[in-house]
């Protein structure tokens, strides 16, 4: 049984567990239909509740929900309904409040008609595939919600807020590791003299190896492999390439790379470089 404190609009209300005694925010459509403070209910199937008393990156959920437009909040729910799709229950859905408070800024923004631009859109569509797709659904809600169009730089970030709630990654790590990813790939292309072909197999294979490299890094996981020796002895200029970009993303993302990650990420710069000839 529940209690309402607030009635946000017809979808949604602010209540409180009467078990629990704990705050909560409940979407659903309907649920705030002919509602009034103090009134108690059930919660009606299909709604999805978030609780207020959880710390989020942009401050604490009972804080950002003061803020933000009720319209936004059915918004970031239907986005992660859409994850919840694709990734099932590994999905956090406290990300509710940040992604809701991002969606509500985004749309402001776009309202003085001041595009962001994010130069690490690109290598986010690759490094977070699947979570960049569900992002793009955006796009058709707030064209048919609210009559506005964001770019692909916008959708990027609301991808990295999916990727967030996948796992324990913060949106800061997630755009941090973006951030390395592009840093090497421009130490590459430097290396090479050449662009690299973003839409190339094998820059999708090297992007993602790196992703995981970083993954692999935070945990410290090791790869049962050393491929150092055979990369030297074969290809040399791959392997300095390797190790040069090894040490730059240890300092970007402030982890200590094992030393066999060195002989796997030349392969893949082999590859790149292959297809650069």
């Amino acid at each position: 049984m529940y209690r309402v404190s607030k009635v946000l609009n017809n979808n949604g209300v602010i209540a409180i567990d009467m078990d629990e005694n704990k705050e909560y925010v409940i979407l659903g459509k309907g649920v705030g239909f002919g509602k009034k403070v103090s009134q108690r209910f059930d919660k009606p199937e299909g709604c999805t509740t978030y609780r207020l008393e959880q710390e989020t990156e942009r401050g604490s959920a009972k804080e950002l929900v003061k803020g933000i437009e009720p319209e936004y909040l059915e918004i970031a729910d239907a986005i992660l309904t859409e994850s919840q799709k694709v990734f099932g229950d590994s999905i956090d859905r406290g990300i509710l409040f940040p992604l809701a408070d991002h969606i509500s800024f985004a749309v402001a923004r776009i309202r003085r008609n001041e595009q962001i631009s994010n130069p690490l859109t690109e290598d986010i569509k690759v490094l977070f595939y699947s979570e960049f797709k569900v992002a793009e659904t955006l796009k058709t809600i707030l064209r048919e919600r609210l009559q506005i169009e964001i770019d692909d730089h916008e959708v990027g970030y609301v991808a990295l807020h999916i990727h967030s709630a996948i796992g324990d990654e913060k949106v800061s790590v997630a755009m941090q590791t973006a951030r390395a990813v592009r840093e090497c790939i421009d130490m590459l292309e430097k290396a090479t003299g050449k662009p690299i072909d973003v839409l190339s197999l094998s820059y999708n294979r090297l992007m993602n190896h790196m992703k995981y490299m970083v993954a692999r890094a935070s945990t410290g996981e090791k790869l049962n492999l050393d491929m150092n020796e055979y990369m030297l002895d074969q290809y040399p200029q791959a392997y300095k390439v390797a190790t040069d970009i090894c040490k730059n993303l240890e300092g970007c993302i402030g982890h200590k790379l094992d030393e066999t990650e060195t002989g796997y990420l030349a392969m893949h710069i082999q590859r790149v470089y292959k297809d650069a000839v």
